[in-house]
């Protein structure tokens, strides 16, 4: 009697923590102005044209795309436009983004182009509301009290659509706690298929399935293309909030994540439309 008890309170528990993760806040007045948008992913990238650069962003504006872009915390409390801390991979330098000022962007060249790694400021000044933003925060180090605000202060009286999102749930709930009237996300995959993520793995595990959910209360779920059917929570959320899907890869794709309701954000093709029908 007393192990069935135990028994049906753990089942209990479980489904109740399952039943946790699939909640978000539902009804922000602002989320439906993202919506309808397609958004090229690190700005409209390509042969001669560095991802996460002005001239990317550029090429989005001038498509009428919005753009999914990533922003760190510089030394000097300034934010750049990267997506990887280490510069190696896009600049073929040493070090850490984080590391750097300002003043020492303009001399990280772009995949061995004339372009330099962005400040934040400069892509704001470039959309100035013309089309919609998802920021998404990279956190490092743990710096996420000092990235948030600074990140929510350069945005305070921007004009536009705008929205912010993070892998690390620490971001989410921060925006909940002390800026609740940003639209936020959850960005997640399947973890099991991503050995490079280095993550406890009862971790990997709580952020696949969204068991933060029910402390970040995300406006929206960002999922890769091919995880968003993974597991019976991410189908859950999927009716319950908004869902953006990443990164499309082709017209297929983007045209069978639009029906299914995703968000889309897109990479390496252009998708046969810029601005969808407001859901």
């Amino acid at each position: 009697m007393i192990i069935a008890i135990i028994v049906s309170a753990i089942v209990l528990s479980l489904l109740f923590l399952w039943w946790l993760s699939t909640r978000g806040r539902k009804g922000h007045p602002e989320l439906h102005t993202l919506r309808g948008w397609s958004y090229a992913h690190r700005g409209l990238h390509g042969p001669g044209v560095p991802e996460n650069s002005m001239a990317a962003f550029q090429a989005a504006l001038e498509h009428g795309y919005g753009i999914e872009l990533d922003i760190h915390l510089l030394k000097d409390g300034n934010l750049a436009v990267i997506h990887d801390s280490a510069l190696l991979r896009t600049t073929g330098l040493e070090g850490d983004v984080e590391n750097l000022t300002a003043e020492d962007l303009k001399y990280c060249h772009l995949e061995g182009t004339d372009q330099t790694i962005p400040l934040f400021r400069d892509v704001l000044a470039l959309y100035q509301g013309k089309r919609p933003l998802i920021i998404e925060l990279k956190v490092h180090k743990n710096n996420v009290d000092a990235l948030c605000r600074a990140a929510c202060s350069i945005m305070e009286g921007y004009e536009g659509a705008w929205c912010m999102e993070s892998f690390d749930p620490r971001v989410t709930h921060w925006l909940k706690k002390n800026r609740p009237e940003i639209i936020r996300g959850q960005l997640t995959e399947n973890y099991s298929l991503s050995p490079h993520v280095k993550v406890p793995k009862i971790l990997k595990w709580l952020m696949k399935h969204n068991r933060m959910n029910f402390l970040t209360r995300p406006d929206f779920v960002a999922y890769r293309y091919r995880d968003r059917h993974s597991t019976r929570t991410n189908r859950r959320c999927m009716k319950r909030m908004a869902g953006v899907s990443w990164t499309l890869q082709s017209q297929e794709e983007f045209d069978t994540a639009v029906a299914e309701g995703w968000i889309p954000i897109f990479e390496g093709f252009l998708p046969d439309s810029t601005r969808r029908e407001q859901n």
